[in-house]
């Protein structure tokens, strides 16, 4: 069931990356937005409750201040919302364009340095504590290792010129290097730590800090548009993602 007042959605992932297989599922991504009077009541939408999270098929739906904090935290899997090839979005209203308009207003130089990195940090505690035994663990193990590398990359890149790729230019080489990290996991440290030098020797384009005013103002227009429940496409009903946990 799609979120009412959806605002921007699109096909994020392995399918966005270019690294699906043939068991991989197709993920989506969105961000909605609560009627403003939403926000006065006993329940506003916060915390679990500004998630939407469903299954078969897979799709998670942030309401819009919570989707902006995300982003202003960096988070890398919320930001790629922003930087989708067109073929990939399903949804596209104004509001959700001009979210895409202000993308680098989120960015700051630690702040990505520090999500990708620390994203990529994860994806290798995954696979040491996973263990590498059985044929299960091992695709897993892999999918964190692609994922691992795809993040110290899109970061850099990121962080050097102000611009995220979502597709890889070469798909093999992050397939070959997760089944390699997957039979033995300490193989994805030298990966860390070239990522690190490649970060120390460039100066970020990036800003010192996110512009937390352009963002602010297009949250105020969200709330603007949504001011009257009549005019939102349904009623709120909070809860929906403490439902589907």
């Amino acid at each position: 069931m799609t979120p009412r007042n959806l605002l921007l959605s699109g096909i994020v992932g392995s399918t966005a990356y270019g690294l699906a297989g043939p068991q991989s599922d197709i993920d989506r991504l969105g961000v909605y937005a609560a009627p403003t009077v939403a926000f006065h009541g006993l329940h506003p939408p916060a915390g679990r409750d500004a998630t939407i999270v469903q299954h078969d098929p897979d799709a998670t739906f942030h309401e819009a201040a919570k989707a902006a904090t995300l982003m202003l935290g960096g988070n890398p899997t919320v930001t790629e919302l922003l930087w989708l090839p067109d073929d990939l979005y399903e949804t596209r209203t104004p509001l959700g364009n001009d979210l895409i308009a202000i993308r680098r207003a989120f960015l700051s130089a630690k702040g990505t340095r520090d999500a990708y990195f620390g994203y990529a940090t994860s994806q290798l505690k995954r696979m040491v504590d996973t263990g590498q035994f059985a044929s299960k663990m091992r695709n897993r193990q892999a999918k964190h290792g692609r994922h691992l590398l795809r993040l110290l990359d899109q970061g850099f890149t990121l962080y050097a010129t102000g611009i995220l790729p979502i597709r890889v230019d070469n798909p093999q080489r992050y397939i070959d290097f997760g089944n390699a990290v997957a039979e033995n996991p300490d193989l994805a440290r030298p990966a860390l730590a070239a990522a690190e030098a490649r970060f120390d020797s460039v100066r970020s384009v990036l800003p010192a800090e996110p512009d937390r005013a352009t963002v602010e103002a297009w949250l105020l227009r969200v709330r603007r548009a949504y001011l009257d429940p009549t005019d939102s496409d349904g009623v709120w009903q909070p809860g929906p993602s403490s439902q589907g946990r």
